[in-house]
């Protein structure tokens, strides 16, 4: 059986409410969830306190035994700081090459430069 944790939808016509739920992948949308982990209501102030909650640890066990999140539910996860971030990856643009080097391809030699210097030039410290 494999997990999901995706939304359920709610609320009525023009005013959608989700809860975040842990569901068989095969199962309906609405249908029977494994457990209910918090929820999303996109239509609330973007200040209030009611915009989305979720139960942290048990969404942390639900990622720790292998449930996938859907895209939309990922893209809450990371703003939540519970999943990391996606790799960047620089002129991957279409039609373009990517610059992540690969296993084959050689790597640059190391110049001695420390990867705070690296990152630090251009930034000032106040």
């Amino acid at each position: 059986m494999t997990v999901r944790i995706r939304f359920a939808r709610f609320g009525h016509t023009h005013r959608p409410f989700y809860r975040i739920v842990a569901a068989d992948s095969k199962a309906t949308r609405d249908g029977g969830a494994l457990e209910i982990l918090g929820f999303y209501d996109p239509l609330a102030v973007d200040g209030s306190d009611r915009k989305m909650a979720l139960k942290f640890e048990r969404v942390k066990h639900w990622l720790s035994v292998g449930a996938q999140p859907s895209e939309a539910v990922e893209r809450l996860l990371l703003r939540a700081g519970l999943l990391p971030p996606p790799p960047v990856v620089a002129g991957g643009g279409p039609g373009g090459a990517s610059s992540v080097a690969t296993s084959n391809e050689e790597q640059p030699a190391d110049d001695g430069a420390s990867p705070e210097a690296i990152f630090s030039i251009g930034l000032q410290v106040n």
